[in-house]
């Protein structure tokens, strides 16, 4: 089975640290490529170990990924 989510990847410090909002499971690397393939990695551990339980239990269905503008100053 193949399941879409999202994937959430900023520069901190010398490197990148990337997140799925839908499990709030994180990673990171030394590049954005690296970052991406390692929180694939462990998405994929999460759910080869997960029971289905855990699984529902942080699974956040509705996410949403918006910019907004406001004042500065």
């Amino acid at each position: 089975m193949q399941r879409r989510l999202t994937a959430i990847i900023e520069r901190e410090s010398d490197g990148y640290v990337s997140l799925c909002p839908e499990l709030d499971i994180a990673s990171q690397g030394k590049t954005v490529q690296e970052a991406r393939e390692n929180l694939q990695e462990a998405l994929e551990l999460f759910f080869e170990t997960a029971s289905s339980g855990e699984i529902q239990q942080r699974f956040h269905e509705e996410i949403y990924i918006t910019q907004l503008e406001i004042a500065v100053g």
